[in-house]
């Protein structure tokens, strides 16, 4: 029998499963703590970041999905040392699923850091969803974002907070899930040059948090 598979709105997965949302100054502690950062760039870093930063000042506005992803949030996640390492894998494009309290979740994540064994992740850390326009008629990235981080949690069980961000166009944002409860950061606007760089800075947070406490 095949499972129905449903795009829920965040608005649904709230009143699904009852969680709470907390947004700016009442996010919580630990979301707190994530954006309580700062970082610097060496040479060879300040050198890609320039030439992303200026390409996607001119030019984001006239970008595809594809070009979104290949010209720029591919630079800055390496920039955010999200990359392969002894503690977790990148994934790309990669579908999960999970039922949860009687109600069948899956889906596409297009980016994932994950405990895994080569191609296969085990354990979720991190989900990241990104669209070029502000609405989609495939969904919209926070509700697919949330609803990657509940499955997530699901599957590893072990009671650990669950990281996140999504973009649309030039804005960024990052949550966070802790039980029922999930945390909204400000945006960030990657065209601006001190918005770019503290994305960065809490994309290597996150390496940090996931090293000092997995």
């Amino acid at each position: 029998m095949t499972k129905r598979i449903k795009q829920y709105s965040e608005a649904q997965l709230i009143d699904i499963f009852k969680l709470t949302r907390l947004v700016g100054n009442q996010s919580s502690a630990l979301m707190q703590s994530w954006l309580d950062c700062e970082t610097t760039l060496n040479q060879g870093e300040q050198y890609l970041f320039d030439l992303i930063f200026n390409d996607a000042y001119q030019n984001i506005d006239g970008w595809h999905e594809e070009d979104l992803k290949m010209k720029f949030i591919c630079f800055v996640l390496r920039l955010g040392n999200l990359v392969d390492n002894e503690r977790f894998h990148a994934y790309f494009e990669r579908t999960i699923e999970s039922t949860i309290e009687g109600h069948f979740l899956k889906v596409k994540t297009n980016f994932m850091l994950a405990k895994g064994i080569l191609d296969m992740p085990q354990i979720p850390y991190f989900h990241f969803q990104e669209y070029k326009r502000q609405t989609d008629p495939n969904g919209n990235p926070i509700a697919q974002v949330l609803e990657a981080m509940l499955i997530a949690q699901t599957l590893n069980a072990n009671n650990q907070p669950i990281y996140g961000a999504y973009v649309i166009g030039k804005f960024w944002n990052f949550i966070v899930l802790e039980n029922k409860t999930y945390s909204l950061s400000k945006t960030f606007d990657c065209t601006e040059h001190d918005d770019l760089l503290k994305i960065i800075a809490v994309l290597r947070k996150f390496n940090q948090l996931i090293m000092s406490n997995n």
